[in-house]
Parts: structure tokens; C-alpha cells; sequence
């Protein structure tokens, strides 16, 4: 080999190597490629949209052409992988109805998957699969779903009579998961505060509704005297759906029963010739006096 060869020999071996290492600098580096996710786990409500967060870390600007993503459900029920969307390219298909991980923010290194209103049986682990030649990262996170408590009290009337028995009810519906605390409290004039009480009460086991939630029923049991009048009582309902408990109140209302039985008479012998709107403001007014 003369001295012209050699030079042009070594020559392209040097471009040779320029041009690997150029193309090596554009790839991303090894190990470099990270997912990041919210935490270990995700909470959505019952019928909401949910938005379930996975982002390339170490990307300011991503290339879709040359990325792919993936996502994946693992129910709690059983240990076999669903394929819920995949994006390659130009090709996306979604295998949920409704599931889509927005392009416009896929640029930004935002794989993030959104679900139209999810159902209880969507509780579990979504794995996020996400590729950028030559390198691929896995996220998790697990996936809660919930349904918080609607709660009423059910009374026929908060005026009693001395020694009246009486039932009062204090219902939620529609709760997930099943596990729900009911408790009673009553407020007094003796001791103004509220202190948690079990006697007459009585609560079902929770009964589950065709959708998969639940519903509860707390029983209170009233057999008040005279000094019971304007105790406040309350259903206090906690459940990990809800950010504060539920509290709802009554207030007990003692009536005398000979003074209600004179006006009862009194009533009778003149609500035939006085409007039945001026009985009642009659009845208000002497109830208020009690």
C-alpha cells in the first residue's frame, strides 16, 4: 500500500468514527429513559374521568415518530393482562372505549392515559409501557376506585310526647368499597358537647346494589322524657371516600301531653268557623311557648 492509500484509509476510518459518534450522541444515553408516575397509587371516583399519570422524565421534547406507548390493566380478580391503548407512530388504537393518550402532549414526554367515566370492576394495576428507540421503561400504579356515601336521616316528626316511642333512621347508599363506620351522638343541655352513645341502636350489615356499590341502615330507638327536650341528636357517617365525615342532625322536641290534649279539644270546638291557616298559626304559636 503506497503513502496515498494509507492516508485515504486512515481519512475514512476517522469520518467513520464521527459519524458513529454523532449518531450515538443523538440516541438517548443508556439508562436514561424513565417513566414517572404518581405515586404508587391512583383514586377515582365512581363515574368520573380519570387522567392516569405516566411522563417520560428525562425529555423536555420527544420525537413521536420513533416513540411508542402502551398501557395495560391487571384487574384485582385475576392475574391475566389487558391491552387497553397503543400508540406507534401514526398508528394508535384503543382496545377501552373511550381511552386515549393525547399526541399534543406526547411531544412533551406526557403519556398519560384518560379514561371516560370508570367503572368499579377498572379497579387494579395499569402498567405504562413506553419506548423510544432504541429504549423502553415500565411505570405501575394501582388504581382505586371508590363511590362516597349519599346519606339521609328518615324521621315522621321531631316533636314527641313524653314516654312515645319513636324510630329514626339514618341511611347511606351507594358507597364503595364496603367498609363504612356509622356512629350516634346527642348533645344536651347538661353536657354541651357530643358524646357517642349505643344504647337503642342498630345498624344492618351492608346489602350490595346490582352496580356493585352499597347500601347501609343505622336504627335509633327514642323512648324520651320531658328532660330530654331539645337534645340535638346526630348520625355521624365516615367512609375513605369522603374527606370529612358526614354529620346529620335532628333536634328532639319534647311536647306536654295534657297541655296538647286541652289544645287539641280547644281546636277542635273552634276549627269549625276559624280558617284552617289561623289554626295552625295558633298551633305554631303555642308550640313555640312550650
Amino acid at each position: 500500500m503506497d503513502k496515498a492509500e494509507g492516508s485515504a484509509g486512515r481519512a475514512w476510518w476517522a469520518f467513520a468514527q464521527l459519524l458513529v459518534l454523532g449518531l450515538w450522541r443523538t440516541l438517548p444515553t443508556a439508562g436514561a429513559l424513565e417513566v414517572e408516575m404518581a405515586g404508587t397509587t391512583q383514586r377515582v371516583f365512581l363515574n368520573d374521568n380519570a387522567t392516569i399519570f405516566c411522563k417520560v422524565s428525562c425529555f423536555s421534547h420527544v420525537d413521536i415518530r420513533i416513540m411508542g406507548i402502551t398501557w395495560f390493566r391487571k384487574s384485582q380478580a385475576s392475574e391475566r393482562e389487558v391491552k387497553l391503548f397503543e400508540f406507534f407512530g401514526n398508528h394508535q388504537e384503543a382496545f377501552r372505549s373511550g381511552a386515549i393518550v393525547l399526541p399534543r402532549r406526547l411531544t412533551r414526554g406526557d403519556a398519560s392515559l384518560q379514561l371516560p367515566r370508570v367503572q368499579l370492576g377498572e379497579a387494579g394495576e395499569y402498567r405504562c409501557e413506553v419506548v423510544i428507540t432504541p429504549q423502553k421503561a415500565l411505570g405501575r400504579v394501582w388504581l382505586e376506585v371508590v363511590a362516597y356515601p349519599v346519606s339521609r336521616l328518615f324521621l315522621d316528626q321531631a316533636m314527641m310526647k313524653e314516654n312515645q316511642k319513636k324510630h329514626i333512621s339514618c341511611t347511606s347508599s351507594g358507597f364503595y368499597p364496603k367498609d363504612i363506620n356509622i356512629t350516634w351522638k346527642k348533645w344536651t343541655w347538661k353536657k354541651p358537647q357530643y358524646l357517642e352513645f349505643s344504647e337503642g341502636v342498630n345498624t344492618t350489615p351492608a346489602v350490595k346494589n346490582e352496580d356493585g356499590t352499597f347500601n347501609i341502615t343505622s336504627f335509633l330507638s327514642l323512648n324520651p322524657s320531658l328532660e330530654d327536650n331539645v337534645t340535638i341528636y346526630q348520625c355521624e357517617i365516615w367512609h375513605i371516600s369522603l374527606h370529612a365525615s358526614q354529620r346529620l342532625n335532628f333536634t328532639l322536641t319534647m311536647i306536654d301531653s295534657e297541655h296538647t290534649t286541652v289544645l287539641y279539644i280547644i281546636l277542635s270546638v273552634i276549627g269549625s268557623v276559624l280558617p284552617i291557616g289561623l289554626l295552625l298559626l295558633i298551633l305554631f304559636r303555642f308550640l313555640q311557648k312550650r
